[in-house]
């Protein structure tokens, strides 16, 4: 049985990111859960109480936010018949990212699902704030699914990586489960002008294979470049279906989220966009 936490502010992006989950997971038992946090609505900037204290602000907004998700269950209900499927709403008075760390701890969520923009979508940007903060700070891997994007199987999976990080087995178990179910190819780009490899780095490959054993295993090298630029050629040039990236420290991915954005640094996939995490969970 497979958990995935999907939160939503009820926009477009969030239900085409809910419609993309239940086609992914199609043929898998599973648990949807849906969340809406909704600490910023009372507290956010410019937020005015009128006459109504904080709790009486909590209570209203708690009613309506778990009738809107009431209704997102009864909509999909209706609309997917699945019997491998069930579904569960829960609301929170917590900020997004507080929400997601505390509910994926207890629950044991294997995969949390998002749009990568939320109701205040910035056409120009690629990932809204709320998508970037979760990248950064949850404790469980993160699929963020692009406004356009029409679901596609994920057949040809892109994996850069410069064999460096010490992966995580429950995650890469996650990736392999995803990868046998479509029979998918995984590429795993090491973006490098040097072939040889460290022993460190030779010992990371090995169990990056030893992980994946029911996939399509690719081994690919790109010369030095923009990273960002690099990764999105090889996009278009195969053809990607998904991009996963792993989030840790000193990682490539972490100086795209800390020091910079991932837009200005030429990465900007219109594909699925899955981050793994190195961090303690």
């Amino acid at each position: 049985m497979t958990t995935v936490l999907i939160p939503t502010d009820f926009s477009n992006n969030a239900m085409h990111a809910i419609k993309y989950a239940i086609q992914l997971y199609k043929c898998e038992r599973t648990n949807f859960y849906f969340l809406h946090a909704f600490a910023d609505e009372i507290y956010g900037p410019f937020k005015k109480n009128g006459s109504k204290s904080i709790e009486e602000q909590k209570e209203i907004t708690r009613i309506k936010v778990e009738q809107s998700l009431k209704n997102t269950i009864s909509e999909l209900t209706k609309k997917y018949h699945n019997p491998k499927h069930s579904f569960e709403a829960v609301s929170a008075f917590e900020s997004l990212v507080d929400a997601v760390n505390d509910f994926a701890n207890q629950i044991n969520v294997d995969l949390l699902i998002m749009g990568t923009q939320g109701q205040t979508a910035n056409k120009k940007l690629t990932f809204g704030s709320h998508t970037v903060q979760v990248f950064k700070y949850v404790s469980c891997p993160v699929l963020a699914i692009p406004e356009n994007y029409e679901y596609r199987q994920p057949k040809k999976i892109l994996f850069p990586t410069d064999y460096m990080l010490p992966y995580k087995r429950r995650e890469l178990k996650l990736l392999n489960t995803l990868a046998a179910e479509f029979k998918s190819e995984i590429h795993c780009l090491y973006i490098s002008d040097f072939e040889d490899l460290t022993n460190r780095q030779i010992d990371n490959k090995r169990f990056l294979q030893e992980s994946l054993p029911d996939t399509y295993l690719f081994n690919e090298r790109s010369p030095v470049k923009n990273k960002g630029e690099a990764i999105m050629e090889y996009i278009l040039e195969k053809d990607i279906n998904l991009l996963v990236m792993v989030n840790a420290r000193h990682s490539f991915l972490e100086d795209m989220l800390y020091r910079s954005t991932l837009d200005n640094i030429g990465l900007h996939p219109k594909i699925p966009f899955l981050v793994m995490q190195n961090l303690p969970r």
